[in-house]
C-alpha cells in the first residue's frame, strides 16, 4: 500500500465498486406528461405511434406539370404530347404544380418542368411518364399507426419534427433523475477567500455535470465539517434520487462523511483502486444511493464520470454513451501503481498526421488546471506498472460525455 492509500482497509476495484453501486440502484418510474417542444433529451415512457398518415395527401414530388399519365404515351422530343394549360387536370390538359403541391383531381401523375415547355394556352410533353410518376403517394414517409417508438427512447431534435408532423403533441416522459450536490469543509467559502480559506469548487462542477448528463442537481450551501450538519444535509437530500458529498471522504480526523453514511444506512465500499480518486465513498442510506467524492478537484471529477455518470444513467433510464477518443502516440512514459486504475491528464499535438499525448500530470489530485486545461486523459489498467513512451493510446474526452 502506497502512502497516499494509507489508512484504508482495502480498496476495491473500481469495476467492482461500479458493481456494488449499480446492483442497489432502482430506474425511476416518475413520470410526467410533457409539450412536445420540452421533451429534448428525455426518456420516452410510453410506446407511440403515428396518428395521421405523412404526407396525408398525395402530393408532387418536384416542380412541373399534373398530368394523366396516359395523356403523355409516346411522347418525345421531336414529337411532343401537346396538352392545354388547365386549372384543373382535364383530359388532355396539365395543371401547374409546385414540389409539394396537392395532386389536382384527376391526375396521376407530374412531368418535370424541364421536359415540357409552355407555349401559349399549350404545352409541349417532351418526355412519358407513367402512372405514379412524381408523385408522393399517401403515407409515403409515414403510415398511420406505424409504432415509431418504443419506451426508453432518448429524444432527439429530429425525432420532435416527426412527432408533430404525425399529430403527436403531448408526450410522457420519465423524469430525469435528481440529485443533491453538497460541498463540505470547514475552509470552504463562496467569496473572496482569506488565507486558511479556499474557494468552493467541486460542487459546482459535479452540480453542473449532473445537469449535462441528464439529471437534475440542487447545489447546496457549503457544510462545515460538523458531524450534526453533515447528517443533517444528508438527511434532508434523501428525497432526491442520489445524493453527492464533495470532500471530508478519507480516513482523517475531519473526514466524517463515510461514518455518517454508515451509521445512518449502510456503507458499501470505502476506498477505490483509482488514482487521483481512492478517497471515494459509496453508501445507501434509506435506499437512497449516496456518493462520498473527494474533496481533490480532479479526484472529484474523476469519480463523479466514473461513478456518479453511470448512476446518474441506470437511475434515469438514460443510455451510457461510450467516451470518445483520440488515438495518439504517447509522449513520455507514464507511471502507475500495480493493482490501480490511473486517469493521466494529458495535451494532445499534431505532428504531421499523428497526434502526440503529451503527459500534464499523473498525480497532483488537488491541481485543477491539470485536468481544466486538459485535452482527456489515458486510462492506465490495473495490470500494468504504467506506459511506455511511443505507446500508442487512447485519449478519452470526458468533457465531450453527455
Amino acid at each position: 500500500m502506497s502512502d497516499a492509500t494509507a489508512g484504508f482497509k482495502q480498496l476495491t476495484r473500481l469495476d467492482q465498486a461500479r458493481k456494488r453501486l449499480e446492483e442497489r440502484l432502482a430506474p425511476t418510474d416518475r413520470t410526467t406528461t410533457r409539450r412536445l417542444e420540452a421533451v429534448d433529451g428525455c426518456v420516452l415512457a410510453t410506446a407511440i405511434d403515428a396518428r395521421r398518415d405523412v404526407p396525408h395527401y398525395e402530393r408532387a414530388a418536384m416542380d412541373g406539370f399534373a398530368v394523366r399519365a396516359r395523356d403523355t404515351f409516346g411522347a418525345s422530343e421531336r414529337s411532343p404530347a401537346v396538352l392545354d394549360r388547365a386549372e384543373t387536370t382535364n383530359p388532355r390538359a396539365g395543371t401547374w404544380v409546385h414540389t409539394g403541391s396537392e395532386l389536382p383531381a384527376g391526375a396521376d401523375a407530374v412531368v418535370m418542368v424541364e421536359r415540357t415547355k409552355a407555349i401559349g394556352e399549350e404545352i409541349e410533353i417532351h418526355e412519358p411518364v407513367a402512372e405514379g410518376a412524381n408523385v408522393a403517394p399517401v403515407g409515403e414517409d409515414v403510415e398511420a399507426g406505424t409504432r415509431l417508438y418504443e419506451p426508453g427512447h432518448r429524444f432527439r431534435p429530429s425525432d420532435l419534427g416527426l412527432l408533430k408532423s404525425v399529430g403527436v403533441r403531448e408526450i410522457e416522459t420519465y423524469d430525469p433523475p435528481t440529485a443533491g450536490v453538497i460541498p463540505t469543509g470547514e475552509e470552504l467559502v463562496q467569496h473572496e477567500p482569506e488565507a486558511g480559506e479556499t474557494i468552493e469548487t467541486n460542487g459546482l462542477t459535479v452540480s453542473r455535470y449532473v445537469e449535462r448528463w441528464g439529471g437534475e442537481a440542487t447545489y447546496r450551501e457549503v457544510v462545515t465539517d460538523d458531524r450534526a450538519a453533515l447528517r443533517a444535509a444528508i438527511e434532508r437530500d434523501l428525497t432526491k434520487d442520489i445524493v453527492v458529498a464533495t470532500g471530508g471522504s478519507s480516513v482523517g480526523e475531519r473526514d466524517l462523511v463515510p461514518t455518517i453514511i454508515d451509521e445512518l444506512g449502510e456503507l458499501l465500499v470505502h476506498g477505490v483502486a483509482l488514482e487521483p480518486g481512492h478517497p471515494v465513498g459509496i453508501g445507501i442510506v434509506q435506499d437512497t444511493p449516496v456518493l462520498a467524492l473527494p474533496g481533490y478537484p480532479v479526484a472529484a471529477i474523476v469519480t463523479a464520470v466514473q461513478l456518479l455518470r453511470p448512476a446518474l444513467k441506470r437511475i434515469g433510464r438514460l443510455p451510457l454513451d461510450s467516451q470518445p477518443a483520440t488515438e495518439a502516440r504517447l509522449d513520455a512514459k507514464l507511471p502507475s501503481e500495480p493493482g490501480t486504475r490511473t486517469f493521466a491528464r494529458v495535451e494532445l499535438n499534431e505532428e504531421g498526421d499523428d497526434s502526440v499525448a503529451v503527459p500534464v500530470r499523473t498525480g497532483g489530485a488537488g491541481v485543477l488546471s491539470s485536468v481544466a486545461l486538459a485535452d482527456g486523459w489515458v486510462v492506465v489498467p490495473e495490470s500494468s506498472e504504467g506506459l511506455p513512451a511511443g505507446e500508442t493510446v487512447a485519449v478519452e474526452h470526458w468533457e465531450q460525455l453527455p
